[in-house]
């Protein structure tokens, strides 16, 4: 049986894609629960406009994801944290620290989940961490760590 699914689903395949399921699958679980549609003529030529605005706007997530990642790439963000003996904080720099500083900075809102961090920041001075705007977007983020007077 070919069916269009309507949503990403692992092992049979991607949003849009027409695939080829065993027909109790697709009649007993994947249209029923909405997960795809009977791959009619009507259907294709539907679903082929959907798909056509989909990719529109995916090629517009990705310039802004371009965008921003050029704003970070070139922006610095300072952090005011305190600082024991040596340069050491007390505690570490957190993602949510990072987010709360990149918005007072650029004015942008960025999910915390999307912050990279290679290893615990603990150190005053320079520091850089990558900010995952996409899956093929990344921007380098560098901070400096400063002593809180």
């Amino acid at each position: 049986m070919k069916v269009i699914l309507t949503e990403d689903l692992k092992g049979t395949g991607k949003k849009g894609e027409i695939v080829n399921v065993k027909d109790g699958y697709g009649r007993n679980f994947l249209i029923p629960d909405g997960r795809a549609i009977p791959a009619t003529e009507g259907n294709v030529k539907r679903f082929d406009h959907i798909i056509k605005g989909l990719a529109g706007r995916k090629e517009r997530e990705i310039k802004s994801a371009e965008e921003l990642k050029a704003k970070l790439d070139e922006t610095t963000v300072a952090l005011k944290k305190k600082v024991g003996v040596d340069g050491k904080l007390f505690g570490a720099v957190t993602h949510k620290d990072i987010v709360d500083a990149i918005k007072s900075v650029l004015g942008i809102e960025i999910d915390k989940k999307m912050i990279r961090i290679d290893e615990p920041i603990k150190m005053s001075g320079a520091h850089t961490v990558t900010v995952h705007l996409r899956q093929d977007v990344n921007a380098t983020l560098k901070i400096e760590v400063e002593k809180e007077e």
